[in-house]
């Protein structure tokens, strides 16, 4: 498995409210891709007891082989992606996502590996844009999971 980024953040959360978030993934997913830069409209197309289709004004992305594990002490979420930015690029991807308790809060530690993206948009995409996607994502979390939900 080729690591494209890692990452950790700090989230001003509990571990439980991390749990109670994922309790409905697809409102989960929807709502931290709605903290992604330049994304202005977010929507849930399709559910299954593993997947979420969400269409956003760039594009469609499909999560599938969603798998979500919460213990006492730390919350694992795992699952494949497919992004389709309209016609310019497929993005396929691999993403775990760790929550462990910390003493104020709680650690997020971000693996995306296996990038594919064919083309030339998308040499540039796996060349230049971990750092960025990923740090956005760990960005999108924080904003999220710090911010009261219902």
């Amino acid at each position: 498995m080729s690591v494209w980024f890692e990452g950790n953040s700090h989230v001003d959360c509990s571990l439980s409210e991390v749990a109670a978030a994922l309790a409905n993934y697809a409102e989960h997913c929807a709502g931290v891709v709605s903290h992604m830069p330049g994304l202005t409209s977010v929507e849930i197309v399709d559910q299954g007891p593993d997947s979420v289709t969400i269409k956003t004004n760039e594009g469609l992305m499909e999560r599938t082989n969603i798998s979500v594990h919460v213990e006492q002490d730390q919350a694992v979420v795992e699952y494949d992606e497919k992004y389709q930015a309209g016609s310019r690029v497929t993005v396929t991807s691999h993403f775990v996502d760790e929550f462990t308790r910390s003493d104020n809060g709680v650690t997020h530690r971000l693996v995306m590996s296996n990038v594919t993206a064919p083309g030339f948009l998308g040499f540039l995409y796996r060349k230049l844009g971990g750092s960025k996607i990923g740090n956005a994502f760990l960005a999108s979390y924080k904003a999220y999971l710090e911010t009261p939900q219902g």
